[in-house]
């Protein structure tokens, strides 16, 4: 099948499909006139990938777990070492993004929005006051 149709199938865009490629994570096979020719199998190795992608696994992961995915005689610990490895980086993300919440929580309380010029937001932002 071609680019536009193996992208609706996995549900990615034509240019992150190309970009996969590119970087050697997929190799469709390639018709005489030169166009890619996407396989199911290339589809599903897509599909994992987007998926992958929006769990949050980096690149290198994906790569991984196309690897793992290859291999029929794969132990099933080593993809859950990979998910158990990302969940971490999730729940490290979380707790970067909630502290950013605070920050930012406290800072809209010091300011008081009004029409005065002063505005503690910019005050802290260029260290102009104590957090």
């Amino acid at each position: 099948m071609n680019i536009g149709t193996a992208a609706t199938q996995a549900g990615l865009p034509v240019k992150t499909i190309r970009y996969y490629e590119d970087i050697g994570l997929i190799s469709p096979d390639r018709r005489a006139n030169g166009y890619r020719d996407f396989s199911e199998s290339c589809v599903e190795q897509l599909r994992l990938l987007a998926q992958a992608r929006h769990l949050g696994f980096s690149l290198e992961e994906c790569r991984r777990l196309l690897a793992l995915s290859a291999d029929a005689g794969r132990a099933s610990r080593d993809v859950r070492a990979l998910a158990q490895e990302n969940l971490e980086a999730v729940r490290e993300k979380i707790a970067s993004l909630a502290a950013l919440e605070s920050r930012l929580e406290h800072l809209i309380a010091q300011c008081h929005g009004d029409d005065a010029p002063d505005c503690a937001i910019l005050d802290d932002l260029m260290g102009l006051r104590g957090n």
